[in-house]
This record gives structure tokens, sequence and C-alpha cells, in this order.
């Protein structure tokens, strides 16, 4: 596991009871000042979120691609989370992105050229991201 900064942005854990997650599991997330949270027995739409963002993840890029090597799944991931933290419309955030900061802030009266607009390959050309021209 390597989060490198963006540890510092989590502050839950959410797992399921699977013995997997063990005491020492736990104690690695805890000193990092995560919460722990573990779901409740016998509650299996606990999970609902964590599953839609699987199954976002196998429409939008892992139906679409062959992987062919672990750091191939790698490579793809880290570019998928990039455009879904950077660019992709969330429907929860009002069609924004989570990382909203790294977005500039566009006058209605901008929208009106669709001259300006350009594509922008993305993850392995799989997926097209549409900005404003400079």
């Amino acid at each position: 596991m390597d989060l490198g900064k963006r540890i510092a942005g989590l502050r839950f854990l959410i797992h399921d009871r699977d013995p997997l997650f063990t005491s020492a599991f736990r104690e690695v997330f805890t000193a990092e000042g995560l919460r722990i949270i573990t779901t409740l027995p016998r509650t299996p739409r606990m999970n609902a979120i964590c599953e839609r963002v699987i199954d976002t993840l196998r429409h939008e890029l892992l139906d679409r691609i062959l992987i062919l090597n672990e750091h191939h799944l790698a490579l793809v991931l880290r570019e998928y989370l990039t455009h879904y933290n950077g660019h992709r419309p969330h429907q929860s955030r009002h069609q924004r992105p989570p990382d909203i900061a790294t977005q500039p802030a566009r006058h209605v009266t901008d929208l009106n050229d669709l001259r300006s607009i350009r594509r922008k390959p993305v993850v392995t050309g799989v997926i097209n991201e549409y900005h404003h021209a400079a």
C-alpha cells in the first residue's frame, strides 16, 4: 500500500467484519490518524458506496481495456483516479469533481463559445475530457 501524501486527506477506513482485518491491520491505519469504522453484521447495504465505485470502475474502465499485468493495472488505475477526482462529474456534488479547487472558475458567458472547447484523451485513450482552450 502506497498512499503517499493522499493519506493526509483521509479520515476514515470502513471495512466489513472479515477476519482478514486483524488488529495489526487496524493499528497501521490508527497510527496514521484514521478512524476505523466496522460495518454492522448482516447489513449488506452498508457497502453500497464501495460497490458503486467498483461498478463505476468496471463500466467506465476495466470492461473497455485489456490489462496486461500488475504494473499496467497500477498505471491505468492511477490515471483513472486523476480523472475521477479532477474532472469526472459526480452527481452527489452537483456535477462537480471532488478536487474542485483544481478547476478554474468559469462565468456563464464563457460557455457560449463552443469553438473554444478542446478534447483531451486520458487513461490510454479510453476516456475523453473536455476543456476550454486557453
